[in-house]
């Protein structure tokens, strides 16, 4: 039976899709958030990239480049959003009191007012929570007249491995309220990824949706493989549009994504370099852990309780989490290095354990000598100490490779908060002695 920091990690390190949670008639859906998120603009982008219909516009990172995007529109009907991973946007505030991240506006002159109004500053909604998000851009876009509002998403069921297209003709609004209220509203559509969609699919789903014409229905189908294109070619674990609408007043569609968002396999990195050179890291809430993982190759899950843990493997840091519980402890994080790790990486190790776990009493390094050595190891531990100024107390067990010349480096350290074991449960008693 698994302990219960084990259970708590597997519910935060997932691999399914993220909305999975707000419709409870689809099974085989976690919350994790194992994949790179990007900004509207740049959804915009990828759709615009695909022939998929979107509405024109720009992106702007200060007033006076917002003045010159509205300005090169050459229309009155314009719309001003906040660029912020957050959903809803337009009823969200600002940390100034300025309301809403989104704005109708008709001039190039209002565009830079608003933009000074919401650049560089935090805007707060619901799903932000009161912290806000910092918005270092805007997204100015024409203004188009929605006829009708749908919804659609697509997202990969784990349980069934296949993709799965859910849809529904009450779009524009808090689809969660429409899954709990209206549940006959969401159509659901899973595809076999060894045929693709079948245009008799995206013809369903279209038809589905309730638009007023053939025309629209028809253009809608054409829309809807698309964007499976992108799912299938982009490595995606999300894409949805919200509201993806029927239009009257644009001369070439009659169908448009309004707004975008998209989820991507972080392992997929290495294949899709492009989209993950648009990671808005100063958007990333877990920033650090970010930047930890792309620069070191480091597994880092944040967890709430007070003994730091650094691993090489992530069995044994599993392994380690239970037994700093079997003795009474919490771990604070889930910390794995790899198997290769080196004095950088451990240092960065440290450092991120500390600086992310404010109710951290005691670290306890567990590193299996197999690839790595154990003096080596520990040459990096005791530099990193030394480096971070750190004088909390780090336990540390070393078993294998050299493990006899690790333990004495650590003995001979001059450094009082380094305690050396070479047992685990010894250790992982030790460590916990520290919290109490």
């Amino acid at each position: 039976m698994l302990k219960s920091s084990t259970r708590t990690l597997l519910k935060k390190c997932p691999c399914g899709g993220a909305f999975a949670k707000n419709f409870p008639a689809t099974t085989g859906f976690t919350s994790g958030k194992r994949h790179l998120s990007i900004q509207e603009y740049r959804s915009a982008e990828l759709l615009r990239k695909y022939d998929v219909g979107t509405p024109n516009g720009g992106v702007a990172k200060t007033p006076e480049e917002a003045f010159q995007v509205a300005n090169d529109l050459k229309t009155s009907d314009l719309v001003i959003k906040a660029q912020a991973l957050t959903g809803g946007r337009g009823k969200g505030h600002f940390d100034t009191g300025f309301k809403s991240g989104v704005h109708m506006i008709s001039t190039p002159e209002e565009a830079k007012s608003i933009a000074t109004e919401m650049l560089n500053h935090k805007l707060i909604t619901k799903q932000s929570g009161e912290k806000g998000k910092l918005v270092t851009a805007v997204y100015i876009v024409e203004r188009k007249n929605a006829t009708k509002e749908t919804y659609l998403s697509i997202l990969m069921d784990r349980v069934k491995q296949m993709p799965l297209i859910i849809s529904s003709s009450q779009g524009g609004m808090n689809i969660e309220e429409v899954a709990k209220t209206q549940p006959d509203a969401i159509k659901k559509v899973y595809i076999k990824p060894s045929v693709g969609i079948t245009q008799e699919q995206s013809l369903e789903i279209a038809e589905s949706l309730g638009f007023s014409s053939a025309e629209a229905t028809e253009e809608a189908a054409g829309e809807i493989a698309k964007l499976y294109k992108i799912f299938s070619e982009t490595d995606a674990t999300q894409i949805e549009i919200n509201p993806l609408s029927e239009v009257s007043n644009d001369p070439n569609r009659k169908v448009m994504c309004m707004d975008a968002k998209f989820g991507f396999d972080d392992n997929a990195a290495f294949r899709q370099k492009t989209i993950y050179s648009w990671n808005d890291i100063e958007h990333d809430e877990n920033k650090a852990t970010t930047l930890a993982k792309q620069k070191y190759d480091l597994n880092f899950v944040k967890l709430n309780g007070n003994v730091g843990t650094l691993v090489n493997g992530a069995g044994l840091a599993m392994a380690t989490m239970d037994v700093l519980q079997t003795y009474g402890g919490s771990p604070a994080n889930f910390l794995d290095c790899g198997g290769g790790a080196t004095p950088e990486t451990i240092e960065k190790g440290l450092e991120l354990i500390t600086n992310t776990g404010n109710n951290v009493k005691a670290i306890f390094v567990n590193i299996f000598g197999g690839i790595v050595r154990c003096d080596y190891v520990a040459s990096g531990l005791v530099n990193a100490c030394k480096n971070l100024n750190l004088d909390i107390p780090i336990v540390v067990r070393l078993q294998g490779t050299n493990v006899e010349t690790g333990i004495e480096t650590l003995k001979n350290s001059g450094l009082t908060n380094l305690y050396p074991f070479s047992e685990l449960d010894p250790a992982a008693e030790k460590a916990v002695s520290f919290t109490k």
